[in-house]
């Protein structure tokens, strides 16, 4: 049997009818995309919850701010590996519905070449040798990429003390500038101020002028006195 007939009467097989349908692998990629997708909103909700956390410790409860600190960069190394994945399943998908075209492609050109043979008696078979070759190169790539992929990665919580450490001062230092912030200092009053009431005259100040008054009375009565007596003595004599 030649290459051409094995090529054509391949799909007759039990291995090629139990492996899935193009369609059928495409879906399943999709579904594999949609779920890592909200994996992706997850991780991004929990880094914003975690964040806030730590901003709502501070330095009141530093080993519960740096726990969440902890959290969130593992929760951020996980976010990174989902978008690796994502485009490692993009790629996967583009590459499967390129061979799907190519499959019909193929298909199409097997029909042709069946028109063709024909007309034609004798068949060049280098060429489609030549593209059996570019198709199992093209497998071999997808399964390498597979491979890769099924590796499992590792989930290390080798975390820097100080670059924590130095984020959460970070995170202190935001919230005292906040609070420094809202302090509102008192107006200054812009009237000026009452003019000082004139001074009364004091009670004692009075009181000295009118024992002034009483004693002169006296002495003018003393001398009219003295004078009285005068004009008597000279009387008598």
């Amino acid at each position: 049997m030649s290459k051409l007939g094995k090529f054509f009467k391949g799909g007759s097989s039990s291995k090629s009818r139990a492996a899935p349908s193009p369609q059928e692998a495409l879906a399943r990629l999709r579904e594999t995309e949609e779920m890592l997708s909200k994996k992706q909103e997850y991780l991004e909700n929990r880094i914003q919850r975690e964040l806030a956390l730590a901003k709502k410790h501070g330095t009141q409860n530093k080993r519960a701010a740096l726990q969440a600190l902890k959290r969130k960069k593992r929760f951020e190394k996980q976010l990174t590996q989902i978008d690796g994945t994502l485009s490692t399943i993009e790629f996967q998908r583009e590459a499967l519905e390129n061979s799907h075209t190519n499959t019909e492609v193929l298909r199409n050109m097997g029909f042709a070449a069946k028109a063709m043979k024909a007309v034609h008696e004798n068949m060049d078979l280098n060429k489609i040798d030549d593209l059996m070759q570019e198709i199992t190169e093209q497998q071999d790539i997808a399964q390498e990429i597979s491979e890769a992929f099924s590796q499992r990665a590792g989930f290390g919580d080798d975390f820097d003390e100080d670059e924590l450490m130095a984020e959460l001062e970070e995170l202190e230092q935001e919230e005292l500038n906040k609070k420094m912030t809202n302090i509102r200092l008192p107006n200054v009053p812009s009237s000026s101020l009452p003019a000082q009431p004139a001074r009364m005259p004091s009670r004692t100040s009075g009181m000295s002028s009118a024992a002034h008054r009483s004693r002169a009375a006296s002495s003018r009565r003393a001398e009219e006195e003295d004078d009285d007596i005068k004009q008597l003595a000279a009387w008598a004599t």
